[in-house]
């Protein structure tokens, strides 16, 4: 779906990354932001959408289970009463309608698990856009630091010439930004144990709707 292919690539975005590449630093993170937040209303409509469609889905299912068994019934009444032409005829419908809820089962299940997909997509894009929210303000107030400092430098120079001081002043704030940027990295670093986890409950989930389903058919 390409719904979740965007939703996968904006959670996987380093932020730092693309600030540090943007010429606007600040248009940047709220470009992101904002792509996030039009992500997560289009999810959270989807996944909306896919639990309507598993209902109605499980309602299908059980309308053609109920079938199957009142044309069972139906034929075993035939039989009773020697109408052997009634009872094929009824027999026939119980294979249609056992045909059709064995369908509408795997259609149940297959939309399980793509609403679980959405479902956690959604959890992953909320907690992307909770951090990016949260860091926002930190990292406009470096890059705003940082062009400060700049100006400064700028404004020393024309001054007067001080070449050693201007040197260090750079080396300082290149330390300084390098710092700040490793500091961003290293906490945004946190997403890929929290995708482990959630890769890991996403298996432990699947792994028991499927014991449920041999469970169900055994």
């Amino acid at each position: 779906m390409a719904l979740l292919e965007r939703v996968s690539t904006l959670v996987r975005a380093n932020i730092n990354d693309l600030i540090d590449k943007a010429e606007d630093p600040e248009k940047m993170i709220k470009q992101v932001i904002l792509d996030m937040q039009n992500q997560l209303l289009q999810v959270k409509t989807q996944v909306a959408i896919a639990i309507a469609d598993q209902h109605l889905l499980e309602r299908k299912q059980k309308e053609n289970e109920e079938k199957t068994s009142e044309w069972t019934r139906k034929a075993e009444l035939a039989v009773g009463k020697k109408e052997d032409d009634l009872a094929r005829a009824a027999l026939h419908r119980v294979e249609s309608y056992r045909e059709l809820t064995g369908n509408f089962t795997q259609q149940v299940t297959d939309q399980k698990a793509q609403v679980e997909n959405l479902k956690t997509a959604l959890r992953q894009l909320e907690q992307k856009l909770t951090e990016a929210q949260a860091k926002s303000d930190l990292l406009i107030a470096q890059h705003r630091r940082a062009r400060a400092v700049g100006k400064a430098h700028d404004a020393r120079t024309v001054i007067g010439d001080h070449s050693k001081s201007a040197a260090f002043d750079r080396m300082k704030r290149k330390v300084a930004h390098n710092e700040a940027v490793s500091q961003a990295k290293s906490e945004l670093g946190a997403d890929d144990v929290e995708d482990r986890f959630m890769a890991m409950e996403k298996s432990d989930r699947i792994e028991q709707l499927l014991a449920e389903m041999k469970a169900r058919h055994a």
